[in-house]
């Protein structure tokens, strides 16, 4: 996905994405696959789940909004957990990333 893909850095994450392969054997609208990536520098284990829960609810919130057949990898930023961030702002961070990257569907509902 790396050489394929590009990344857009965020506040609280770094957002890769990569158009997803087609395949014969999948339906005619592909799903968007995500993957979080909290890497051991945030911390202990308590501070690495809840900025991967963070990411994970910001995100499904904005699910409906995300255009489909995409492979997106969401990687956790030490301020996420240094600066005791809530899921509003995360919510904004990615929104604003997703953006960036065109990733949103043009009649796209905004973030609640």
């Amino acid at each position: 996905m790396r050489r394929e893909g590009a990344r857009w850095r965020g506040k609280y994450c770094v957002l890769s994405a990569a158009r997803r392969p087609a395949k014969t054997d999948e339906p005619a609208t592909p799903q968007t696959r995500v993957g979080y990536i909290a890497g051991r520098s945030l911390g202990k284990a308590v501070k690495r789940n809840r900025a991967r829960r963070l990411l994970r609810e910001a995100l499904r919130h904005l699910s409906a909004s995300i255009a489909p057949g995409w492979d997106i990898v969401l990687i956790a930023q030490p301020t996420i957990v240094t600066e005791s961030a809530r899921m509003q702002q995360v919510q904004e961070d990615l929104l604003c990333l997703l953006s960036k990257a065109h990733l949103m569907t043009p009649t796209a509902p905004t973030a609640k």
